[in-house]
């Protein structure tokens, strides 16, 4: 049994969520997705939360969800695109587990956000633009707080949960 956690962090687009249900699987270990949760307790989706909560509020309710996570051991958990903004959520998430930044190249990015209405920060004139400002910003971030980097770009995601499940079991 898996006493600490798997975070999945990276981009939007990167495969956060999809990769994180295939690897809970392939440890046979609860996967969780901390945008979802975030969701569920508000009743409310993501952008609304923007709206009316402004980005601050949003991120407090993700730290808040993240602490409850992490202090459920062995679990996957499926991390929002900014999440490691605060110092605060990568010292949680590095205290409790590892941390792998799954990233992909910005036409990869962009071509898998394309369709999504519900990422907030894109719903702009140029979605490619701010991919690549929001990871010019948090990719030393995502790179300082990770135990692995793994790029999704055009593999599939099973192969990328087998690739991190053997990662996790060699570090346990």
């Amino acid at each position: 049994m898996f006493k600490r956690n798997v975070f999945l962090v990276g981009p939007m687009g990167a495969g956060k969520s999809t990769i994180g249900r295939l690897l809970g699987a392939e440890l046979a270990i609860p996967f969780r997705d901390s945008d979802r949760v975030i969701e569920e307790r508000t009743g409310a989706d993501i952008p609304w939360i923007f709206d009316m909560e402004g980005e601050e509020g949003f991120r407090d309710r993700e730290t808040a969800v993240l602490l409850e996570l992490a202090a459920e051991a062995g679990s996957v958990i499926a991390t929002g695109g900014g999440i490691i903004l605060r110092e605060q959520n990568r010292e949680i998430m590095k205290s409790a587990g590892f941390v792998c930044y799954l990233t992909a190249s910005i036409e990869q990015l962009v071509e898998r956000t394309a369709r999504d209405k519900k990422r907030p920060l894109l719903q702009v004139e140029n979605p490619r633009q701010k991919i690549v400002e929001l990871l010019s910003l948090r990719d030393p971030l995502y790179q300082s707080a990770a135990d692995f980097i793994i790029n999704t770009d055009r593999r599939p995601p099973k192969a990328v949960a087998q690739e991190i499940a053997g990662l996790v079991a060699a570090a346990q």
